[in-house]
């Protein structure tokens, strides 16, 4: 199987089981994926809404950040050159969102960033691994090494069941809370639980040495709770809960502050702050939070029950007029049994309850501007 470019696509180390499970297999970001296993999405979404779903993630890149000196604070302090993030305010055993960004305060990529006391551990996006790990070497060769985990794998447990299962294998995890990070055995392996996802539902993801990830998959899917899940539902769990994807809801032309994204900014980073700016960007970026930009990224609740796609333009009124902006993801949300969509809107448009029209097949259909998320979170605080 190969994707647009011909080259042959990648497969994780659970392909086997996937086909095994019946999975329908696409391409996605180099690799070959599951779609939906048997259960069908709306069943696998809110099966993980309900008890615990499981997704194999190891696609996405696992990256140590190793500083040359042995101090981590230079390694946080390097890397906070890339990320308008507080990561030398980081503690050990604890993990936070990050954004690489541009010198014109675009969004090169968005990240997980782990404090594992000697070193830092970064999940980035598969799509952007190859240009996160060149970039990564470009910036902080000189102090740190930059290695990429080819030999590790990435599960995500997640759901209101996740905590009771994993606690089945390794009871220290029910002790953990969102965002920490700790070391665990499982299977009889090295594992790094993260209490973190991508759903916005409470659960883990689980950085697992390749040659026992089949075993864990095995081991959690034993749990008559857990059922596999593909990408399909991914999708649409991380639109309700408000979450973005890069490519569609992040690129390099969007800063942190259209997106909504200002909380990943800490107010160290932030003018007045002890290390303010000091990453690419910042004068646009720093700009933004004190003056507003000029658009920002808002849920969408369309009216009746046809989804809004991606790339629909917007407009201001039912007839007539230019478009004022474009749907970055859409579709039906299971556990709203409502269409949801998410949209970049002219900051004066961006208030809850605004009413705006989207172009679907050459009809407009009326859309509400709603808050984010759709579905609350329900992370263990």
């Amino acid at each position: 199987m190969t994707d647009a470019s011909h080259a042959p696509l990648k497969r994780t180390p659970l392909h086997d089981r996937h086909l095994a499970l019946g999975a329908r297999m696409v391409p996605f970001a180099g690799y070959e994926m599951p779609v939906q296993y048997a259960d069908g999405v709306l069943k696998e979404h809110l099966h993980t809404r309900t008890q615990a779903g499981l997704f194999d993630v190891s696609h996405m890149g696992q990256v140590a950040i190793r500083p040359k000196s042995g101090d981590l604070s230079e390694a946080s302090l390097a890397l906070e050159a890339l990320v308008p993030a507080d990561i030398l305010g980081l503690k050990p055993g604890r993990q936070r969102y990050g954004l690489f960004t541009n010198a014109d305060g675009g969004i090169l990529d968005d990240l997980m960033i782990a404090n594992r006391s000697d070193h830092l551990h970064l999940v980035v996006n598969a799509s952007r691994k190859a240009e996160d790990l060149a970039h990564l070497r470009a910036a902080l060769s000189e102090r740190c090494d930059v290695v990429e985990l080819s030999d590790r794998a990435l599960l995500a447990l997640q759901g209101p069941e996740a905590e009771t299962v994993l606690a089945g294998l390794a009871p220290e995890v029910a002790e953990m809370r969102f965002m920490d990070v700790r070391k665990v055995d499982l299977v009889g392996a090295d594992c790094l639980v993260l209490r973190s996802g991508y759903t916005g539902e409470d659960g883990f993801e689980i950085s697992v040495p390749t040659d026992a990830a089949g075993a864990l998959w095995d081991a959690l899917l034993a749990d008559e709770r857990v059922r596999p899940i593909g990408l399909g539902a991914r999708d649409s769990l991380r639109l309700e809960a408000g979450l973005c994807l890069y490519g569609n809801d992040l690129d390099e032309a969007t800063s942190p502050v259209e997106a909504a994204l200002e909380w990943a900014i800490q107010k160290v980073r932030r003018e007045g702050g002890a290390r303010a700016g000091g990453f690419p960007g910042a004068e646009r970026i720093l700009r933004e939070f004190r003056d507003g930009p000029a658009r920002r990224r808002v849920g969408l609740a369309p009216e009746g029950r046809a989804p809004i796609r991606a790339g629909a333009p917007i407009f201001a009124e039912a007839e007539g007029g230019e478009p004022i902006g474009t749907v970055t993801s859409g579709s039906f949300g299971p556990s709203r049994e409502a269409p949801v969509a998410m949209a970049y809107l002219p900051t004066d448009l961006s208030e809850a309850g605004t009413r705006v029209f989207a172009e679907v097949r050459g009809k407009r259909l009326p859309a509400t501007v709603a808050s984010l998320p759709f579905v609350p979170t329900r992370y263990k605080r």
